[in-house]
């Protein structure tokens, strides 16, 4: 991981994790049924911290000896508490949300461009929409929004 901001690779238990490390602001790459070479091989070639509840996979050399780096996130914990694992196991602090589908970034982007994409009661009352550099898909900040970030909110509190 050469960029100071790490990247994820989640197992494919995870990928309720893979969309919250997304909300709390990173990058984080999850394939339903993804088996564990293919998740090492993308790990490895993305420069992705692996994160996985398997414990088969840090038995295989590359994972156990810290070739391609990887966190345990522990058995029993939900989703949210994965995330508080997560990010005070490396020290991370919650960033301004990505996209929750497939982790891009989210950039302003003008009202009037949006008119033809926003649903009509929505355009009506929000100024402002962000879309996704990657999948296009749009946001903006409803009750949606605002519960993610009440969420994201109380960890940073812990």
């Amino acid at each position: 991981m050469t960029d100071a901001t790490p990247r994820f690779a989640c197992d494919a238990m995870l990928g309720g994790l893979a969309r919250w490390l997304r909300a709390a602001g990173y990058d984080a790459a999850w394939e339903e049924g993804i088996d564990d070479w293919d998740l090492i091989r993308l790990a490895r070639r993305e420069g992705l911290l692996l994160l996985s509840s398997d414990t088969g996979i840090f038995r295989i050399g590359i994972v156990r000896d810290g070739d391609v780096p990887a966190l345990f996130i522990p058995h029993g914990l939900g989703k949210h508490e994965q995330l508080a694992f997560v990010l005070e196991h490396l020290k991370l602090p919650v960033l301004d949300p990505r996209c929750m589908n497939c982790g891009g970034r989210l950039i302003e982007v003008p009202r009037e461009d949006v008119r033809d994409r926003a649903p009509a009661r929505t355009f009506e009352w929000q100024e402002q929409f962000h879309a996704c550099e990657r999948c296009g898909q749009l946001f903006w900040q409803g009750t949606h929004w605002q519960k993610i970030a009440e969420q994201l909110e109380g960890l940073k509190r812990v």
